[in-house]
């Protein structure tokens, strides 16, 4: 199975939206696998961004995503990757669709609640940064419901 990095960012711990993001993964019928409440400092964030470093907001970006705790989640399941995208909605949440989790809780691009990996290579790099130790892995008996 496809596995994808999502990030509650500060303002979605903040406002109390973890429970809600979480719910719509599972109500999706992806499996969670891993999850931390996180402080991540300046040098793991920069990591994590270094294909934005040379862009004019970059340190904003981190300062911002320094203000406050994360939480990091691994999702697994097939096509979770662009599903999971579909899920949070546009990068820029007024361009979000309501029903998304940033058309419905988010209204400025600097504040959009969530980061979700791009594709199955970053997910995976993403993964290997903010779990090394690893993520669980298990067999749940509701995918026989979920899967042909």
């Amino acid at each position: 199975m496809e596995r994808t990095y999502i990030m509650v960012k500060p303002d979605g711990v903040q406002r109390g939206l973890v429970g809600e993001i979480i719910k719509r993964f599972e109500a999706k019928g992806f499996k969670l696998v891993a999850l931390k409440l996180t402080a991540p400092g300046k040098a793991h964030l920069e990591k994590h961004y270094a294909d934005l470093k040379e862009k004019k907001f970059f340190p904003g970006l981190i300062q911002y995503m320094t203000s406050g705790p994360v939480v990091a989640m691994v999702w697994a399941g097939k096509g979770v990757v662009k599903s999971g995208r579909v899920l949070l909605g546009e990068t820029n949440p007024l361009a979000s669709l309501p029903g998304t989790i940033r058309g419905d809780f988010a209204i400025d691009i600097g504040r959009n609640i969530c980061h979700g990996s791009d594709s199955v290579e970053s997910a995976e790099h993403e993964i290997a940064l903010w779990f090394p130790e690893g993520v669980q892995a298990f067999d749940r008996a509701v995918d026989a419901w979920i899967y042909e």
